[in-house]
């Protein structure tokens, strides 16, 4: 019997690490054993990203938050970028940035950009539903290494961000009462730590499908402590995203796992948390329903009090 168990032990192991046999397939993965998973970069192509690579902490040293692209989106210039740069105030005073307006602030994920085309369709639904300043954040220098890398990252690119909205605050008005920091898979831990390291609370952030593969139980995942609102909308928990409820309001469209309705893996799940977000931004129409536990929301058989999902009020409370 003491043979059986060690060789049952030794076949889980094998299969944990094991290169996936179906390309571009995450049904093997299982979340804290499994070393491969297939992820999507900006355009939706696919990589097997091992999730024991060890960190370049070389690269990291000239790749991190300093690279960090701020890029200003208003309703003066909507399809034509300007490039804010931390510490040069004439960039801020020369652009259309208004200290009396709301400020958004939007963070894409691993081996993306903030070019990726959820971007700029998420800008236009926060300016065409408000005045508002929207900043893209664009860390795709540092995004764009390896996964394990990009994830040692993440807290210093979510610090420095912090710090470019206080210079931005601090040099043409504005204040974290009026702060809604959004961002997809790395991008939500991003914003989670750039909540975290402001001055004072920002007053909202969103986590669309936060990264699962390296986020359970790590302390610098996105977390209640990041905003005075803090809310996730899971779509692919489990694999590409997180499952556990990590926020104050956590939303499980479909169940919040793959797959979700019209998708046939859980790369397309992960990606369906953005224009699920965007709609609401524009149209404030989805309704989710309290769940007792999570199991519920696993089954879609949560029946308690009714909170809107995503959209882009500011004082919105779980």
């Amino acid at each position: 019997m003491k043979l059986l168990v060690v060789l049952c032990a030794l076949v889980a192991f094998c299969a944990g690490n094991a290169i996936p046999v179906v390309p571009k397939d995450n049904s093997h993965y299982v979340e804290g054993v499994s070393r491969y998973i297939w992820m999507p970069d900006g355009d939706d192509n696919l990589h097997l990203v091992d999730l024991e690579e060890p960190v370049d902490e070389t690269l990291l040293a000239s790749r991190n938050g300093n690279r960090n692209q701020y890029w200003l989106f208003t309703r003066q210039n909507r399809n034509n970028r300007q490039v804010l740069v931390n510490g040069n105030a004439n960039s801020i005073r020369n652009s259309f940035y208004r200290g009396n307006r709301p400020t958004v602030a939007i963070a894409h994920g691993w081996n993306s950009g903030g070019t990726s085309s959820w971007v700029p369709q998420m800008v236009t639904a926060f300016l065409d539903r408000a005045d508002v300043n929207v900043i893209v954040l664009d860390w795709s220098s540092t995004a764009s290494s390896a996964y394990t890398s990009a994830v040692r990252a993440v807290p210093d690119v979510g610090r420095h961000l912090a710090n470019f909205l206080r210079f931005v605050f601090s040099t043409a008005g504005g204040n974290w009462n009026n702060v809604h920091l959004v961002g997809h898979s790395l991008g939500a831990h991003v914003m989670g730590n750039a909540g975290r390291a402001a001055p004072s609370r920002p007053v909202r952030v969103t986590g669309l499908d936060p990264a699962g593969p390296q986020w359970g139980g790590n302390s610098n995942a996105l977390n209640r402590n990041s905003a005075t609102y803090v809310e996730s909308i899971h779509t692919d928990g489990g694999a590409l995203g997180i499952m556990d409820p990590i926020s104050h309001a956590d939303f499980y469209p479909n169940g919040g796992r793959n797959r979700q309705p019209g998708c046939s893996n859980s790369v397309c799940s992960h990606g369906r948390a953005q224009p699920l977000f965007s709609s609401t931004v524009r149209t404030d129409h989805l309704n989710g329903r309290r769940c007792a536990n999570l199991d519920q929301a696993r089954k879609n058989q949560c029946t308690g009090a009714s909170l809107k999902m995503g959209n882009s009020n500011l004082g919105k409370r779980g």
